[in-house]
């Protein structure tokens, strides 16, 4: 029997037990290189652990990783959260035009970007690699704060403005509290990204933890450093999420018709779309112009193998999308506890999926690798195995986007749906699930677009023979053969831009929606 409140809704009960089991069954999936990581480092000798802790090496690099991380967040709030202001609170013109321009540095890969900018100007170190990774990351923030600034109830601005409050003061006292959120998880992704990085410092030669990861377990095959340094990014990454749960808090659902200003910001224009231009320059115009350049030359020499090139496309699509779809499927059980259960349980599940992000690509691969020849030895050197190695990295980029997506369904239309006789899995699929797709599949998508730009992982995880545009391009580039790598470039961020120009099309869209039904009343 259902219990039920006076008012003939359901009380609200614990998760479903399927939603429980689901979720911990997604979890341990997630944990599976965390697992691989302390089962090894705990088996480590201890003298040869600390003699690795106390290397000179390893502060530098441990010191660095935290530096750029903060620099990096910092940067792409200070970028992300003025360009969805710009996009969102500005009568700008060609308004889908800025839109698709903030969102295209999704489609070129940080190290497309740092060969670029390392072959124009000498800027090396660490403010090289923050240069770039501002300007490739942005976009995490940009996206989901213009958002959440759609959707925030103004009303107490306005009223805020007839207070005598300044537009300025206006804004930080009451709308930014309740796009703060969103610019946290942003700034999240951003953060895991950064500590992860590894092509970018490369190229930058600037030393962090993810590339000294990778010499000591290519070059030296020093285990003990290797799973020490890894164990350093972890630590790294739990104090992130902590503080982005710290500026989280619940997402302020409003009717439609209250989730824009009352007034559009007019002054200040040319300034906004000449900084909007010279972003978008930045980050797109000059690594996809160095390509088009360098692309000339390789195909004018006859060094383009467009058989091997057609083929590297079609892979790295397929694994796009494919570790998209188990992305989702292990993201989804626990946005769904994340987004309606906020208990400590909950809290902890959500946690240690994003935990796993933080990890550098070769460590999942080296993990993925051990439990394949550990658990079913038929999966090494496979697609599959790529493929369900993309899932549980990128689970993260998924799950922030369906758990803010399932926020925004308000509780009353799932208790109207479960007052009318439905079950709670008909409530999910014709209520819950219908409202929140679009949100579900933009996380989709971004996961699609990271794995088609992912590098570290691929290189280790790849079928012998098997090639992705990112890989290509790496190996040609690793030899300096830059006219045949760049036609690799160019359909690398061909093909990721089309995942990037949805989502683009996606918010654009929603906003010009939102301006139709402001005019029309």
């Amino acid at each position: 029997m259902k219990l039920r409140t006076r008012s003939g809704a359901p009380t609200r009960v614990g998760p479903h037990p399927i939603l429980l089991v689901a979720s911990v069954i997604a979890v341990a999936m997630v944990a599976t290189p965390l697992v691989f990581l302390f089962s090894e480092a705990i088996v480590a000798p201890t003298e040869r652990m600390l003699a690795a802790l106390a290397r000179p090496q390893t502060k530098t690099a441990a010191i660095n990783t935290v530096m750029l991380t903060v620099s990096a967040i910092l940067g792409s709030l200070l970028v992300g959260v003025p360009t969805a202001f710009a996009l969102v609170r500005m009568d700008l013109p060609l308004r889908k035009l800025w839109w698709v321009l903030a969102a295209l540095p999704l489609a070129v890969p940080s190290y497309v970007a740092g060969l670029a900018w390392a072959v124009m100007i000498p800027l090396r170190g660490f403010w090289g690699s923050l240069f770039v990774l501002v300007l490739v990351t942005s976009p995490y923030v940009t996206l989901p704060t213009a958002a959440a600034l759609r959707r925030a109830d103004t009303r107490a601005e306005d009223v805020a403005r007839t207070l005598g409050r300044g537009p300025a003061q206006a804004f930080f006292t009451m709308t930014m509290p309740q796009i703060a959120p969103a610019a946290a998880s942003g700034a999240l992704l951003v953060g895991l990204y950064t500590i992860s990085e590894f092509g970018v410092v490369a190229i930058m030669r600037f030393r962090t933890l993810t590339p000294s990861i990778e010499r000591a377990f290519g070059g030296s095959f020093n285990r003990e450093l290797a799973m020490l340094l890894s164990v350093l990014l972890v630590a790294m990454a739990l104090v992130v999420i902590a503080v982005e749960r710290a500026v989280r808090r619940p997402v302020m659902v409003q009717k439609s018709g209250h989730g824009r200003a009352s007034s559009t910001v007019r002054t200040g224009r040319v300034p906004t779309m000449i900084m909007l231009a010279g972003m978008a320059v930045c980050a797109v115009g000059v690594p996809v112009g160095l390509l088009l350049w360098r692309s000339t030359q390789g195909i004018a020499g006859g060094g383009v193998e467009w058989a091997r090139l057609l083929g590297a496309a079609k892979t790295t699509v397929f694994l796009g999308f494919a570790g998209a779809l188990v992305a989702i499927v292990v993201a989804l059980p626990v946005a769904i506890l994340a987004a309606r259960w906020r208990t400590r349980s909950a809290v902890i599940l959500e946690t240690a999926v994003y935990v796993g992000h933080g990890l550098p690509g070769i460590v999942l691969g080296l993990s993925m690798v051990y439990m394949s020849l550990k658990v079913v030895p038929s999966l090494y050197q496979t697609l599959t195995l790529m493929v369900l190695a993309y899932g549980l990295l990128f689970a993260p980029k998924s799950l922030g986007s369906a758990r803010s997506a399932l926020e925004q369904v308000p509780l009353s239309l799932e208790d109207a749906s479960r007052t009318l006789g439905r079950s709670p899995i008909q409530t999910w699929l014709t209520v819950t699930g219908r409202i929140a797709w679009p949100g579900i599949a933009a996380g989709a998508l971004l996961v699609a677009l990271t794995v088609m730009k992912e590098l570290p992982a691929t290189l280790m995880l790849r079928p012998t023979g098997t090639d992705t545009l990112a890989t290509r391009l790496w190996q040609l580039t690793d030899i300096v053969a830059f006219s045949d790598a760049a036609p690799y470039g160019v359909a690398l961020v061909l093909v990721a831009a089309v995942p990037a120009l949805v989502l683009a099309r996606d918010s654009s869209g929603s906003l010009d929606a939102d301006s139709s039904d402001r005019g029309e009343k």
